[in-house]
């Protein structure tokens, strides 16, 4: 086990104990004793906190290392040089400190009764003092006042303090001046940080076996234009959105990283209080972000789910896969040629640009119905995607499976398509309709032989609950998906299964999961779907993917679309507007709207007026719209469905940047959208740059073709950047 597991899990053992003892024996001088005991026991494993990990720097030295949801039972690692001296101040709440490393000197006060009955004046007596070292400890009620100080020539002192709530939500504690006995707030709003670890044992740790969240919480087009190969978007502006999904359990370890540039209090550390906040505790922020990467020599990557892209590039290295130009492709169809185009992508890419004649069939799907849309052997089958990585590995796919076609991958896909000068369509809809017998058939008989060729497992359901069981208990992470197409997951699916097609499984593995060296568990109606999906998470380096047997009883399913939980989302109350009420405010100029939509959507279609923004820059550029809308009377938040809005809201609303009233849209630009009322378009008030998401060359107004050339000698050069990285485990069978 890592420290930092060891750590996580240690602390979880003692504040259990913690809440045992309040709960049974309330808070009184004898419960906080014991809780000082099951402190300090904590504290004398001085290994658990290096020095290197809690440094006292500009930005001030209180970490965070544990704080539940709701805010109780806060736990922190304190750490001062030689001289601090914190004035006397209460807590509110009670508060037991224990020594770690070097000395704090603790003097405690008793407020007295002077008298004035004066809420600004405090009149305090000396009641003791105690130096709390490694094997001490020292307990507060919540009405005792305290003094820190570490002394001078000492070493620089660590000491845990665990409170019954935590620091940032104790806005009634104050300090007093001991000459005049004046008191003021104190801390209303402190400073905590996050642990830090160095970028040198992140990158041992991502070459090893443990389990580990390793995420980039820049937005996503900053994501693009660099970072580690296997660092998880997962942008400070949507983490509750996404957080869930991609880390399914609480004790996961989870190294968070920025550009670097933003101090010890930039997004990172923005982003571990967050996930604090959504009960993740065992939290790290790579120390010096991107920045510190580079300058310590490693790759750094362009571009989005570029694991997946890279193993796609392997793969047709390591494998040959046929491929056919556009050109010579266009010229068969034109001859008449007996041949099928399957598109491997989603039907929404599918609509937005294909290849005439084209017929939309997802990747997992391929193996699984290809008898019915190329029945004759002698049919050519072609395998296309936008650009390269589906049209490789679905191809391969069906060669793998043993399909008697001759089976090729559109070079370039569709963008090859449109550079050779030929026209692609738009708006279609043509997909495969049902499975007839002997298709299921043959795709069972295939997916049977890539199996066993690949060790692809299968587990019963008793064999998964064992493996939830096991993870829970020691902090691991099992993910558990169903594989087949939308239509067949909401008619019906496993309770707990989240939605990922096979196809975009593989092709955005860091979509779906975000924890390295977790525990995969597949899912469909008959293992067809699941065992290809499988054969090539496992050639991708996922040291555990198991394939579920087991046909659903009718209390285990549920139907409908894939149900995310949003944490933290109803921490403030956060009122609302419907569409038609807001229409007249923004006609008047008497509301700034602030719209969080990916910029791309913005400038397809906004609300005439509103600011285009990021979230995590709302505290920066609500007071700059505010200034060009002198006269409004308050602020409305958009976004597509109106969940972001709320959560954006609450974050204003707790800010205090502002007076005025703070709404959300009701039901979102959905909302806005259907009840037709009017647009603007274009990027028109831009508070924040277009960072916020990856551009793809088709997503551009110009520069078309150029990106598309640079896109694909992108994809092209990743094999040897991965080589140079060295953490893929990539291992592709020659099947």
């Amino acid at each position: 086990m890592s420290l930092w597991n060891e750590r996580a899990a240690a602390a979880r053992e003692m504040l259990a104990n913690v809440r045992r003892i309040e709960g049974s024996e309330g808070v009184t001088r004898e419960a906080l004793a014991k809780i000082g005991e099951a402190l300090t026991g904590l504290a004398v494993r001085t290994e658990l906190f290096p020095l290197e990990q809690f440094p006292v720097r500009a930005d001030g030295g209180i970490y965070r290392i544990s704080e539940d949801p709701d805010h109780r039972f806060a736990l922190y690692a304190s750490a001062g040089l030689e001289g601090k001296l914190v004035p006397p101040h209460n807590h509110t709440t009670w508060a037991c400190i224990a020594g770690v490393h070097g000395q704090e000197h603790n003097v405690r006060y008793a407020r007295v009764a002077d008298g004035r009955n004066d809420p600004e004046f405090v009149t305090l007596e000396r009641e003791g003092e105690r130096t709390i070292v490694k094997g001490n400890c020292i307990e507060y009620l919540p009405d005792d006042f305290h003094t820190i100080q570490v002394p001078e020539g000492g070493a620089p002192a660590l000491h845990l303090h665990l409170y019954g709530l935590s620091l940032e939500h104790l806005p009634d504690r104050v300090t007093v001046d001991q000459q005049s006995g004046r008191a003021q707030r104190f801390m209303a709003r402190p400073k905590i940080l996050t642990p830090l670890i160095a970028v040198q044992e992140v990158k041992t740790t991502l070459a090893g076996e443990s389990e580990l969240g390793f995420f980039d919480v820049r937005e996503e087009g900053e994501f693009n234009e660099g970072h580690p190969l296997f660092a998880t978007p997962l942008p400070l502006s949507k983490l509750e959105l996404r957080v869930r999904a991609l880390v399914p359990g609480p004790d996961v370890r989870i190294v968070l990283m920025d550009s670097g540039e933003e101090g010890q209090t930039g997004r990172a550390n923005r982003a571990a209080a967050r996930l604090s906040q959504c009960g993740y505790n065992n939290l790290a922020v790579m120390d010096g972000g991107l920045k510190a990467w580079r300058e310590a020599g490693y790759e750094v990557f362009g571009g989005v789910n570029v694991p997946s892209k890279a193993f796609g590039e392997v793969v047709e290295h390591a494998c040959d896969t046929p491929r056919i130009e556009a050109a010579e492709l266009k010229k068969l169809v034109d001859e008449g040629t007996d041949l099928v185009i399957l598109d491997s992508r989603p039907m929404d890419e599918f609509r937005n640009m294909s290849i005439p004649g084209g017929i939309d069939c997802p990747g997992a799907e391929l193996v699984y119905r290809v008898k019915d849309l190329a029945p004759k052997p002698e049919t050519l089958v072609v395998v296309n995607c936008a650009g390269r990585t589906r049209s490789i590995i679905g191809a391969q796919s069906l060669i793998n499976a043993g399909l008697p076609n001759k089976v090729m991958a559109l070079k370039n896909g569709t963008m090859g398509w449109h550079l050779a000068g030929l026209k692609v369509a738009r708006g279609r809809h043509d997909t495969y309709r049902g499975q007839s017998q002997a298709a299921a058939g043959w795709a069972r008989e295939a997916a049977a032989r890539v199996a066993q060729k690949a060790g692809v497992r299968t587990i019963p359901m008793s064999a998964l609950r064992q493996l939830e069981q096991e993870a829970a208990a020691s902090g691991g992470t099992v993910f558990r998906f169903d594989v087949r197409d939308p239509v067949e997951y909401s008619r019906g699916h496993l309770a707990g299964f989240r939605h990922a097609p096979g196809g975009q499984l593989v092709q955005a593995t860091d979509q779906y999961v975000g924890v390295r060296n977790a525990t995969i568990v597949l899912h469909d109606n008959d293992g067809v779907r699941a065992t290809m999906t499988a054969h090539w998470l496992t050639q991708m380096g996922w040291p555990k993917v198991l394939v579920l047997k087991h046909r659903p009883l009718t209390d285990e399913i549920e139907t409908g679309h894939e149900r995310r939980a949003v944490p933290d989302l109803g921490r403030v109350p956060v009122a609302s507007i419907a569409a038609s009420d807001l229409k007249p405010l923004v006609e008047a100029g008497e509301a700034v709207v602030v719209d969080l939509d990916t910029s791309i959507r913005y400038r397809d279609g906004h609300i005439p007026g509103a600011f285009f923004a990021v979230r995590a820059n709302l505290a920066r550029t609500v007071p700059e719209m505010l200034a060009q809308v002198p006269q409004a009377k308050q602020i409305v938040v958009v976004s597509p469905d109106g969940v972001l809005a709320r959560l954006a809201a609450a974050d204003l609303i707790e800010s205090g940047v502002t007076s005025l009233p703070v709404v959300a849209l009701e039901g979102g630009m959905r909302a806005w959208r259907d009840a037709r009322l009017p647009l603007e378009k274009g990027q028109t008030r831009m508070a924040d740059p277009p960072t916020d998401v990856w551009y793809r060359p088709y997503d551009r107004s110009e520069g078309v073709e150029d990106a598309m050339n640079q896109y694909l000698t992108w994809e092209v050069d990743l094999v040897a950047q991965v080589q140079r990285d060295g953490d893929a485990r990539f291992n592709v069978l020659k099947m």
